[in-house]
């Protein structure tokens, strides 16, 4: 078993070539005293060995840079997103506020900078009326039926749904109609009828 090249960090090119050095120089001094083509072989197998530490080492070093790498983003994106989900209630006061009317002056253009900066660290608003209805990003707080849907449906939005990335910080609290019981029945039964109409009708024409 070979002895690992010491001396310098992980990915240090002085160091490499200082070992592949004097690996060349060990495994030329252990083949002078045989014969030329053994020592050459020799000093061959002993350099291949020696390069392949080196290359293992290198690699393991890119491993370990790439791990510290996600680790800092980890750790970065788990920060930021304490923070954001902490400022969701002042950005709900502010929605408040503006339904009102009261966001006006000096708090307008404060609550408009402060709405800018949490936008660029990825904070994300959703939940409008009329679209489809998700149980993974709304969460119903009411529900009711109506003739005007054709499926679950977001009528009323009760409080916006806030997401990093995909990572949902708040579900969007929702008030949800369904369609009203019989009315697809109803719809699937006349399409039927009129089809049937049609075809009868150009049935007696021929």
């Amino acid at each position: 078993m070979t002895d690992k090249p010491q001396g310098g960090k992980p990915g240090d090119d002085s160091a490499a070539e200082e070992a592949v050095i004097k690996a060349a120089e060990e495994a030329a001094a252990a083949g002078s005293g045989e014969s030329g083509s053994e020592g050459l072989a020799a000093a061959k197998r002993e350099l291949a060995e020696r390069t392949g530490d080196l290359q293992r080492l290198q690699a393991e070093y890119q491993n370990y840079r790439k791990r510290v790498e996600r680790d800092r983003l980890t750790v970065r994106e788990i920060a930021v997103s304490n923070i954001l989900e902490s400022l969701i209630p002042v950005l709900d006061d502010i929605g408040r506020a503006r339904e009102h009317g009261e966001v006006t002056g000096g708090f307008k253009s404060v609550a408009e900078s402060l709405e800018t900066v949490v936008a660029k660290l990825g904070l994300q608003q959703f939940g409008k009326e009329g679209e489809p209805f998700d149980p993974t990003m709304h969460e119903a707080l009411m529900h009711s039926y109506s003739s005007d849907v054709t499926e679950d449906t977001c009528v009323q939005v009760l409080q916006p749904g806030y997401r990093i990335g995909e990572r949902i910080i708040r579900p969007a609290m929702v008030a949800v109609a369904e369609p009203q019981p019989g009315s697809q029945a109803s719809a699937t039964d006349a399409e039927a009828k009129s089809a049937d109409a049609d075809k009868s009708d150009g049935g007696s024409d021929s």
